[in-house]
């Protein structure tokens, strides 16, 4: 495990030496603490931060200012792992300069090393943009929840050869525009494999098998939170949501029958 501060150079640096990078989202300074302890390599507050935070059905109702503060809290707890800020929809697409403005804004107010956004090819005079002020960039291909609607839904792409060959394209030409690592989530995983073997630059993945040089999994997945929205690759590792309804329901009954506060719990 690399033990000093993580960057964008470790990232490469882990997969020229095969090692697996590790990354999560996070939402919030407690949690963000607690992940950084332990030594995830990255940390990505997503723009599932809609779903999981805000309630929200899906992503699209973030907006610029949502992605700043709660990344912002997240900074608060971060010490080693490397930190990237997720753009919302409609922060990018609509023109260069706006997309650039917007990036740079989620860095510095943010406090953030680095971002992310969705797409292939449409992106890459975008990606260029954000470089050129010195923001590491991190592309998403494959299922990209801001494009849900055209998809029909979260489903899995890349299935077949055609729209597998766009994928494949799409990974060398964002490489090419100069990403330091692509997500790929919700594709075969032989897919995922190729595009990890021909690719220079690390290979984040989230339902794409385990030949990608990294996983990253919604924290609110990992702890048992989420119970609305389970995709097949979800590894559940513990059930944190029972474990909270039980600790308010002993909590409600305590105070409901007197039995807390107890002496212990008051000032004289």
């Amino acid at each position: 495990m690399i033990n000093e501060k993580v960057t964008v150079k470790t990232f490469q640096q882990m997969k020229d030496e095969k090692e697996k990078i590790t990354m999560t989202t996070a939402y919030s300074y407690p949690l963000a603490c607690i992940i950084d302890e332990v030594g995830i390599d990255s940390i990505l507050v997503g723009d599932s931060l809609g779903m999981t935070v805000l309630g929200h059905k899906n992503t699209l109702n973030v907006v610029l200012e949502d992605s700043i503060r709660i990344t912002k809290a997240v900074s608060r707890g971060v010490k080693r792992a490397f930190l990237i800020g997720d753009l919302p929809f409609l922060t990018y697409g609509i023109n260069v300069e706006e997309t650039k403005r917007n990036a740079g804004l989620l860095v510095k107010k943010g406090d953030c090393e680095a971002v992310k956004l969705e797409g292939g090819k449409e992106r890459l005079e975008e990606v260029e943009a954000i470089k050129s002020i010195g923001v590491p960039v991190l592309g998403h291909l494959g299922l990209t929840p801001t494009y849900l609607n055209i998809f029909g839904g979260f489903k899995v792409q890349g299935k077949k050869h055609d729209d597998a060959e766009i994928i494949l394209k799409d990974a060398k030409l964002l490489e090419e525009a100069g990403v330091f690592a692509i997500v790929l989530e919700s594709i075969p995983w032989k897919l995922a494999q190729q595009i990890t073997e021909e690719l220079s630059i690390p290979t984040i993945g989230i339902g794409a098998g385990e030949f990608c040089d990294g996983q990253v999994l919604v924290i609110d997945d990992i702890l048992g939170l989420n119970v609305q929205f389970k995709p097949k690759f979800v590894k559940q590792y513990t059930n944190l949501r029972e474990s909270v309804k039980k600790a308010v329901t002993e909590y409600s009954d305590e105070v409901k029958s007197g039995k807390f506060p107890s002496e212990e719990f008051r000032y004289d």
